[in-house]
């Protein structure tokens, strides 16, 4: 029998072929899904009696055939009759087309992928790769078997045909625009990509193996090692999170994240098993990685699955995203995966969904922190970053991470929020009633400053994190009447000012002299020279960088927009502290010989320039003549 398809707008299989192509190798999951579709409603039919037959091997199976240029897949699910062929091939797929049509125009080529499984479309992308499609089936209930054949125009043919066992066996005709879809290695990355989870075995042809013989030995007595062959069976039926957590082990997890991720050698910090079935269907497991300061989304992303089968790795709209980083599984059948990531955002499913992942991980943070605080401790410095881009990008998160964030000190101390404002409050509160919270991003560079602040009792803490510097701002207005200050951003006396003030030895006049004097031998576009009256034991002359405008510089450089871009245009600009109670600043205001002055400033300018990285080039070469010339 022949029969036309009426396909009122245009026909859709120019329209799969030339909108699709992009992204073609979608065709596989399409045709495996259905074939994982039949057989389970096989299954199910079995279990409520109304198959009588044996189940027998349910395993599908993949075929390449170079010579005829086809690839196969082969079912022994449900099967179909030829009013079912009528029906679900030739009516129910095509009455979507014109509806495909339209929902098509304007939609990128991603979003017209997932909408061709919403319109019944899935066996149909068979055509993005084939130049004719032809498939044999035969109903579970034993009706005459039926051969459907196609060649991607409006005219199809249905006849009957001979076939002895159940189920459908399509056979796609590889168009020549379209052979690499005759090649092992394709088909067997496709499968692994899309298939690795499906719940009925796929088989992909053979694979070998070796095995110790049993009888055979080697001339040292050995057993002999054969090479045998067995099934290729490319997916895990039964993937760890379709299991319940009690029958589990912590090294199920472990192998199950290396199954997911094989080219990530560091195993995860610990995981989530999500399990709900109300008032939404999400099961799946999140792993936390080893973060640090590797901030990468794009590298071993969140895996989405409906019912086993994979969708996407881009869980943008369905997880919030600083959820991002972590690793893992989700899977739901009430996720909508036929629309866009705007119309994901706005779904009440998918928010319901996204707002039960965050109590989820907060609620297992909140647990580590109370009851492993040791342990959650440890963990710290690779958790830091996740819990920071949390509560910067998702308010409900800060109030419920506010208390279990952590601050290090730099002897590797941790404190709670509220017990590092306990221990800092006696000494480091400023005359204006604010409570200090001073911090290094180096330790080893910024040694003299820790050390200064040690002097006087103080503590600093290490925020040498990737988001530190945009974190210290939201603390700032989160936490009541508390300034942040790194370290090197004014001398100690400055960072936390009190009542008291140490007089300067130098009369006013004497200042602004020296003040001149020091001018001379700086480059004023970089540095401001600073005149200030410290204790005689402290630096001649210290570089400091203002904390407000060093903060904006570097915010811009991590992509702020705005007035930012305008600050990260600004050049590099430092405060040049002299101490004018150094007995060396005396001498430099006594001394008489313009070039011995020079000399003495030049080189005091250069020792704090050096101990901040600052002397490079041609003036750190003059800086080790001049040292050299001294010595002499």
């Amino acid at each position: 029998m022949k029969g036309n398809i009426n396909v009122k707008a245009e026909n859709i299989f120019p329209i799969i072929k030339k909108f699709l192509y992009s992204d073609h190798e979608i065709f596989l999951r399409e045709i495996v899904s259905n074939a994982v579709d039949a057989t389970q409603k096989l299954k199910t039919l079995a279990s409520l009696g109304q198959f009588q037959g044996e189940l027998g091997d349910l395993t599908i199976e993949i075929k390449i055939d170079k010579d005829k240029k086809t690839l196969s897949v082969i079912d022994r699910g449900i099967g179909m009759d030829e009013q079912e062929v009528e029906k679900y091939i030739n009516q129910i797929a095509f009455s979507g087309a014109e509806e495909f049509v339209e929902k098509f125009k304007g939609k990128s080529e991603l979003e017209a992928n997932q909408l061709i499984g919403h319109f019944g479309l899935g066996f149909y992308s068979s055509f993005m790769v084939s130049s004719e499609v032809e498939f044999k089936s035969k109903s579970f209930k034993d009706t005459q078997a039926v051969r459907w054949w196609c060649d991607g125009n409006t005219e199809y043919t249905l006849e009957n045909t001979e076939k002895e066992d159940r189920g459908t066996e399509i056979i796609m005709h590889i168009a020549e625009d379209s052979l690499e879809f005759l090649e092992e290695t394709r088909i067997l990355e496709l499968l692994k990509k899309y298939c690795k989870f499906m719940p009925i075995p796929i088989r992909f042809g053979d694979e070998t193996y070796w095995e110790e013989s049993e009888t055979e030995k080697d001339k040292d007595d050995k057993p002999k090692r054969e090479q045998k062959t067995k099934p290729r069976i490319i997916n895990n039926t039964q993937p760890l999170w379709k299991k319940k957590p009690t029958e589990l082990k912590d090294e199920d997890y472990l192998e199950f994240y290396r199954e997911l991720y094989p080219m990530n050698f560091e195993d995860p910090l610990f995981h989530i098993h999500l399990n709900v079935d109300y008032p939404f269907n999400l099961t799946g497991i999140l792993y936390f990685p080893k973060v640090k300061k590797n901030i990468d989304p794009t590298r071993d992303k969140i895996q989405l699955y409906s019912n086993q089968v994979f969708v996407t790795d881009s869980v943008e709209g369905v997880v919030p995203d600083y959820m991002m980083l972590l690793r893992g599984v989700l899977d739901s059948p009430d996720i909508p995966l036929n629309v866009s990531r705007s119309y994901l955002q706005s779904d009440s499913n998918v928010k319901k969904i996204s707002s039960h992942i965050t109590k989820k991980v907060a609620d297992k943070l909140d647990e580590l922190y109370k009851n492993k605080r040791e342990d959650y401790e440890s963990k710290w410095d690779d958790l830091k970053v996740f819990i920071q881009y949390g509560m910067l990008s998702d308010e409900k998160f800060y109030e419920r991470a506010e208390k279990i964030f952590l601050l290090k000190n730099i002897e590797n101390d941790k404190f709670s929020l509220e017990d590092y404002k306990k221990k800092i409050e006696p000494l480091q509160m400023d005359k204006d009633k604010k409570l200090v919270y001073l911090y290094s991003n180096d330790v080893d560079k910024q040694f003299s400053y820790i050390q200064a602040a040690k002097d006087k009792g103080y503590d600093v803490l290490l925020m040498d994190g990737i988001l530190d510097n945009h974190f210290v701002n939201t603390l700032e207005q989160k936490l009541k009447d508390v300034k942040f200050a790194r370290i090197d951003s004014d001398i100690i006396d400055n960072l936390i000012s009190k009542d008291e003030v140490i007089p300067s030895k130098l009369s006013e006049k004497e200042v602004e002299d020296l003040k001149k004097i020091i001018e001379k031998e700086v480059d004023s576009s970089k540095f401001t020279v600073q005149i200030e009256s410290l204790n005689e034991t402290d630096s001649p002359i210290t570089i400091t960088q203002n904390e407000f405008m060093r903060r904006m510089k570097e915010m811009s450089e991590m992509g702020g927009g705005g007035m930012m871009s305008f600050y990260g245009d600004m050049p590099e600009n430092y405060n040049l502290v002299v101490n004018s109670n150094h007995p060396l600043m005396s001498e430099v205001l006594n001394t008489k010989e313009e070039e011995k002055q020079k000399e003495v400033v030049s080189q005091l300018k250069d020792l704090a320039l050096l101990s901040q990285g600052l002397l490079k080039g041609e003036a750190l070469s003059n800086f080790i003549k001049r040292s050299i010339g001294i010595i002499k």
